[in-house]
């Protein structure tokens, strides 16, 4: 055995992929969408979200969709 042996993590995967009938990403739910949202007003990256890379683009679309009817807004206040 190595001296500096670690045993690998296991990653935790997406919540949408583990969860399909919990969670639904939808321009409409606010309170979802704020979750991914920095201070400053950014969209959080898919490696700090921990989302896969299909929901992350299908947060970043509701979140812009929800910006652009004003139910989000563009800067952080």
């Amino acid at each position: 055995m190595r001296p500096n042996y670690r045993p690998q993590r296991h990653r935790k995967g997406c919540r949408f992929c583990a969860n399909p009938d919990k969670y639904t990403i939808d321009y409409k739910n606010i309170r979802l969408l704020e979750r991914f949202i920095d201070d400053d007003g950014s969209i959080r990256k898919a490696g700090k979200t921990k989302n896969c890379r299909l929901h992350q683009s299908h947060i970043a679309l509701a979140i812009k969709r929800a910006r652009e009817i004003a139910l989000l807004p563009y800067t952080a206040n």
